[in-house]
């Protein structure tokens, strides 16, 4: 399966894509989860330690290396550059692995002189299209919040969306925004998965806002999850309910592909 995780931020969608590659790793399923947001959280809730992660750059940032590959020059970026630069070595040589799970931190696109059409993009974009179409195994993608890697089209491959949403109209609105943006890609299959539910009130505001997503499941408010990112470890490892609930929801995604 390869899988992108969105929805608007704070919603727990960093939580949950960490959570779920533990989960698969400990299913003995070989799982690269890839953090391609700009507020690179991911590694935290996968569990990598932060001493561990000082001396890891994200790839956005490599200049040389992203200078070698499109065979350009940083501030040249009016001149020709290399449209489908190599990218095949990049997540076995960069990835940092943790309890099997490899965990690859693209960084952010320098914007200003850079703009989109720019070296740091081209790589981005056909590494993350190597990653969904060519790559023999589960990936996972925690993508920025809200919708503007939509627009870039780069998750024009994935195989599904969930979108994390919480017991807010807000939250609501963006997964609405989503599915429509990953429709006129070609993404069908746009899954839903609640979080910070408490009660049941919580939940009919997810269920019936949502009627038309398939939902995957829900995941309750938890305190646990505050202070795994207060201890700087992931939730898995210090709550067995999270576990239990991502599990269901891995189970239910399953189901969805064999049907």
């Amino acid at each position: 399966m390869k899988i992108a995780i969105s929805g608007k931020g704070g919603v727990g969608k960093t939580t949950l894509a960490g959570v779920m590659a533990r989960t698969l790793s400990a299913q003995n399923e070989t799982v690269l989860a890839i953090d391609a947001d700009p507020d690179a959280n991911l590694a935290s809730a996968v569990g990598v330690s932060p001493d561990r992660l000082a001396g890891v750059t994200p790839l956005a940032e490599m200049t040389h290396f992203i200078e070698e590959r499109t065979e350009t020059k940083k501030g040249g970026y009016g001149s020709i550059f290399k449209l489908n630069p190599r990218v095949d070595d990049i997540p076995d040589r960069f990835s940092i692995n943790h309890e099997g799970v490899k965990l690859l931190i693209l960084g952010s696109v320098p914007q200003g002189g850079g703009g989109c059409f720019c070296p740091e993009n081209v790589l981005l974009k056909n590494l993350l299209s190597h990653l969904f179409i060519q790559r023999n195994e589960t990936v996972i993608v925690d993508m920025e919040a809200g919708l503007e890697h939509l627009g870039r089209g780069s998750t024009g491959y994935v195989d599904a969306f969930i979108v994390v949403v919480e017991p807010g109209m807000r939250s609501i609105q963006t997964a609405h925004q989503i599915k429509k943006l990953a429709m006129d890609l070609g993404i069908k299959r746009v899954f839903i998965v609640g979080n910070k539910v408490q009660t049941d009130e919580d939940q009919r505001v997810i269920t019936e806002n949502l009627q038309e997503f398939p939902i995957l499941g829900l995941m309750s408010y938890n305190p646990k999850v505050l202070e795994a990112d207060r201890k700087g470890v992931s939730p898995y490892d210090i709550d067995g309910r999270i576990r239990e609930e991502v599990s269901g929801i891995l189970s239910n995604l399953k189901e969805q592909f064999s049907t």
